[in-house]
């Protein structure tokens, strides 16, 4: 039996673009419009899952309360940690830590942020939450409410992406994806 996921990732955040990992970012009002938008006709889901940083967690309430669904929040859903580069753009590391940045972009698992979270241990935290949610779930559908590296991550084992193109994954602000989980943990991504 498959769990049925829907993805999306949080709207436009106040500290805008960049690396905002473990940053806890408010929604600016443009990024709550991308959301609703996003969901606009979506669903129906039994459950919603979210990331507790509250870029993920405000709307994941506010669409739970609508839709009367059960709401969990799970840290392990929560962004890839960036260490010293948290909060910093592309640009800004691009002047301060040019070759360092050009390492991690060429191969984030053989090359980790200053103080950041290991791209193996993102990736085992990541599956073993989904493995508790197949557990909890199998059979339903639910949507995850989370960021663009979890995404990023998800898409690319479904798709059989090699790890050193993890970030050639592009993942929008509000963007939506489904993808189903089978019980021996393989991921396939639904049209």
């Amino acid at each position: 039996m498959n769990l049925r996921l829907e993805l999306l990732r949080h709207g436009e955040t106040e500290q805008g673009g960049g690396l905002r990992g473990s940053l806890d970012d408010a929604l600016t009002a443009a990024g709550w419009a991308q959301l609703r938008a996003a969901v606009a006709g979506a669903g129906p889901w039994d459950a919603l899952v979210s990331s507790p940083l509250q870029r993920c967690a405000r709307f994941a309430e506010e669409l739970a309360a609508q839709h009367e669904l059960p709401l969990a929040f799970d840290a392990a859903l929560q962004e890839l940690h960036f260490g010293a580069w948290e909060g910093r753009s592309a640009a800004e590391l691009m002047q301060t830590d040019a070759e360092a940045l050009g390492r991690f972009w060429a191969d984030p698992y053989a090359f980790t942020p200053p103080g950041g979270e290991p791209l193996l241990r993102f990736e085992a935290r990541i599956l073993a939450a989904l493995q508790r949610l197949y557990d909890a779930h199998r059979g339903r559908r639910l949507l995850l409410i989370t960021h663009g590296g979890v995404m990023r991550l998800l898409l690319a084992r479904a798709r059989g992406l090699p790890r050193h193109e993890l970030l050639q994954v592009n993942v929008g602000y509000a963007q939506r994806v489904r993808l189903q989980l089978d019980g021996q943990g393989a991921l396939t991504e639904q049209a």
